[in-house]
C-alpha cells in the first residue's frame, strides 16, 4: 500500500521565536537588536559606534568600531588600480593646483562611497577614527580634514598612527613595528605608547617596486601565446611555434596586481648565491664582471633594472626575440648588463621548485581578431624570486627591509634596543606574501653577522651592524608564522604569539579597538575646525575673502608631528639675541 510522503518536519525541541527587547536595570539604555545580548548599541542601529577610515594610496580600508574585521575593502582607483597620490609632488604651481584639484575629486568620491555604499551610514551622526600614516603629507590630511567636515559634516576626525594602532591590536604598547605598504616600507618604535618619530626610518622598497619588477621580469623573460588567427591554426600550429615576446600592452596593473597577490611567494635565501654567479660569470677586463648583478653591478642593479626597462620598450621590442636572446650583438655595458641578468636568472632557475604558471589575458588590440584570449606563460623562478628586489641591501637611499629595522634599533636608545628587537612586528599589504615574515627574519641574522675577514681586501670593511650583533639571540618576530627556537627566553616567548589578524588589517582592527574603548588620537572637532577657517577672519560684512586653491595653507589644528616640541637639548630655532654692550647700557 503507498502512502503519500510527509512534509519533515522541525524537532519539537526547537521553538523558533524572537527574543523580546528588556531594560536592564540600572541603565537607561535600551538592547539595540534582540538578537544582539550585550546593552552596547550596534552600529547598525545606533550612533554610538565611530567610523574607522584607513586610506591608503591604492586599497582603503572601512568599517565600524566594535567589530573584528573591516565591512568594505576596496581600491581607491577600481579602473586602473593606481595610487591616489605619491610621495613626489609637481613643482610647476599651475601643475600642482591640477593635481590638488584631481586629489580632491577622487578623495571626495572615495568618502561619499564609505558613507552612502560601502557603510550606509548618515555621516552627520558618526566620529571617525582616521588611520594615518606618520609621513602622510600634511596637504593630503587637510583635504581629507576638508572633505569630511565641509561637505559631509561629520562632528569630529581622531588622526590615530597606523603603527602604533598595529601594535594595539595585538594587546601590546611597546615593539618596532614594520609597515611594508605599497609606497614605501616605514619601522617606527613605539614605547609605553608613544612613538619615538624621530627614530623613523623608511625605504621606497615596497609593494610598487615590486610591481614594477615583476613587469620588467616578465618582459624579459616571460613567454606569450597570442590568440590563433583562426581556429584550424589552435590545433595544426604548435603552442612553440606561436610563442612571442611578452607585449608590453598585456601588463596592466590589473594583471600585475592579480600575479603579485595570486602567484608570487618568498623563498628561503640562496647561501651560495654570491659564489655561484661568480663562478658562472666569464672574465673580463673589468673588475666588476665578476660581482653579482643585484648590489654590484655600478651601472644597474637589480632593483634598478625594474625602474628603467619600464620606459624602454621600444628599444626591447627591436634587441630581443623569445626571452631575452638578442637578435643583433650589443656591445660594452648592455652586453655585460645583459650577461648578467642571464647568470642570474640561470642561477634561480637552478634553484627553483616552482612551477610554470599560464594565465588567461586579455590580447593587445591587434590581435584580437575574436579566437579567445592570449595566454602568459610566467616562469617558476620569476614567481619564487622577484621578491628579492624587496632584500637587497647595501644602498644608502634604498636600504632592504632588514636593514631599515636595524637602521631603527641603531637610532633607539641603548636600554630599549633589546626590548625592541624582541618585540617586531610587521604589518602592511606587501607583508601578506607567503613566506614574507620568515625570510625577513632570517635577513635579520644575514645582515648582522660577522663579515668574512678571509678576503684579500687591503682596506678593512666597514662592520655597519657590529653593535648589534649581541641582539641576534633576542630578534623575535611577533607575528611569525613559523618562529624560530632561540636561547633567549624572551625571544621564545614573543615570537609567533601575535593573534592571528592578517598584516595588512592590523592598523584597522587597532583603530575600531580604540573606537570601541573612546581612546585614539588627537580629535578634531567641527566648530574648532570651523573656527580656524583663514576665510573667517578676513571677512567683513559685504566682503569675504577666499584663499586661492594654489595659495590653500593646511590649517594648525590637524596634528603633525614635525611640529611638536623639540628633544631636550636641542639647538633654539632662532639664534638669542646678544647682551647689550657695556657703552649700549651706560647711554
Amino acid at each position: 500500500m503507498s502512502t503519500v510522503p510527509g512534509t519533515p518536519r522541525a524537532k519539537a525541541s526547537i521553538t523558533p521565536a524572537t527574543p523580546t527587547t528588556t531594560r536592564v536595570a540600572g541603565s537607561h539604555v535600551l538592547q539595540a537588536s534582540p538578537h544582539y545580548t550585550t546593552t552596547r548599541r550596534h552600529s547598525l542601529y545606533g550612533t554610538e559606534d565611530r567610523v574607522i577610515i584607513d586610506p591608503g594610496s591604492r586599497i582603503w580600508k572601512v568599517g565600524f568600531s566594535g567589530e573584528g574585521k573591516p565591512r568594505d575593502v576596496f581600491y581607491a582607483d577600481p579602473k586602473n588600480y593606481g595610487s591616489l597620490w605619491s610621495w613626489s609632488r609637481a613643482t610647476d604651481p599651475a601643475e600642482k593646483a591640477e593635481q590638488d584639484n584631481m586629489l580632491a575629486v577622487n578623495l571626495e568620491r572615495c568618502m561619499r562611497s564609505v558613507f552612502h555604499e560601502s557603510l550606509l551610514a548618515e555621516p552627520k551622526a558618526r566620529k571617525v577614527i582616521l588611520v594615518e600614516h606618520p609621513l602622510m603629507p600634511l596637504y593630503i590630511k587637510d583635504m581629507i580634514a576638508h572633505i569630511l567636515f565641509s561637505n559631509l559634516q561629520v562632528p569630529s576626525i581622531s588622526f590615530a598612527s597606523s603603527h602604533l594602532l598595529s601594535l594595539l591590536s595585538i594587546g601590546r604598547i611597546t615593539g618596532l613595528v614594520l609597515d611594508c605598504g605599497h609606497l614605501e616600507s616605514t619601522a617606527l618604535p613605539i614605547f609605553a605608547a608613544r612613538p619615538l618619530f624621530p627614530q623613523l626610518r623608511t625605504t621606497p622598497l615596497a609593494g610598487y617596486r615590486f610591481s614594477s619588477h615583476i613587469r620588467a621580469l616578465l618582459l624579459l623573460f616571460g613567454s606569450y601565446l597570442p590568440p590563433p588567427a583562426t581556429l584550424s591554426a589552435a590545433v595544426n600550429v604548435p603552442a612553440a611555434n606561436r610563442t612571442t615576446r611578452v607585449p608590453q600592452e598585456i601588463l596592466t596593473d590589473a594583471v600585475i596586481e592579480d600575479i603579485k597577490t595570486r602567484c608570487c611567494f618568498v623563498s628561503d635565501a640562496l647561501e651560495s648565491s654570491l659564489s655561484d654567479v661568480r663562478a658562472s660569470s666569464p672574465a673580463g677586463d673589468d673588475p666588476s664582471d665578476n660581482e653579482p648583478p643585484p648590489s654590484s653591478d655600478p651601472a644597474m642593479s637589480e632593483s634598478e633594472f625594474s625602474r628603467g626597462s619600464l620606459g624602454q620598450e621600444s628599444a626591447a621590442e627591436s634587441e630581443f626575440s623569445i626571452i631575452s636572446h638578442p637578435t643583433h650583438p650589443a656591445s660594452g655595458g648592455e652586453a655585460r648588463h645583459e650577461n648578467h641578468l642571464q647568470v642570474l636568472a640561470n642561477m634561480y632557475m637552478r634553484h627553483s621548485t616552482a612551477t610554470d604558471l599560464h594565465m588567461r589575458v586579455v590580447p593587445p588590440v591587434s590581435q584580437q581578431t575574436g579566437t579567445g584570449r592570449g595566454t602568459l606563460i610566467i616562469p617558476g623562478w620569476v614567481r619564487e624570486r622577484a621578491a628579492e628586489v624587496l632584500f637587497e641591501g647595501g644602498d644608502v637611499d634604498e636600504s632592504s627591509v632588514a636593514e631599515v629595522i636595524l637602521d631603527a634599533l641603531l637610532k633607539v636608545p641603548l636600554d630599549l634596543r633589546k626590548t625592541m628587537a624582541s618585540s617586531i612586528l610587521i604589518t602592511g599589504g606587501t607583508a601578506m606574501l607567503p613566506g614574507f615574515i620568515p625570510r625577513l627574519h632570517t635577513e635579520l641574522l644575514r645582515a648582522t653577522a660577522p663579515l668574512n675577514t678571509s678576503s684579500t681586501r687591503s682596506r678593512p670593511t666597514y662592520d655597519r651592524y657590529a653593535s648589534l650583533r649581541p641582539l641576534v639571540p633576542h630578534f623575535a618576530i611577533l607575528n611569525n608564522p613559523t618562529p624560530v627556537p632561540s636561547s633567549s627566553t624572551r625571544a621564545n616567548v614573543n615570537a609567533g604569539k601575535a593573534p592571528a589578524f592578517t598584516p595588512a588589517t592590523m592598523a584597522w582592527v587597532g583603530g575600531s579597538l580604540a573606537g570601541a574603548l573612546k581612546t585614539g588620537g588627537v580629535e578634531v572637532a567641527r566648530e574648532k575646525w570651523d573656527e580656524s577657517d583663514p576665510s573667517q577672519t578676513d571677512q567683513d560684512d559685504d566682503v569675504v575673502m577666499v584663499v586661492p586653491a594654489s595659495e590653500h595653507v593646511p590649517r594648525n589644528i590637524i596634528p603633525d608631528w614635525t611640529r611638536g616640541p623639540l628633544p631636550a637639548g636641542a639647538p633654539p630655532a632662532v639664534a638669542p639675541k646678544p647682551p647689550p654692550s657695556p657703552q649700549a647700557v651706560g647711554a
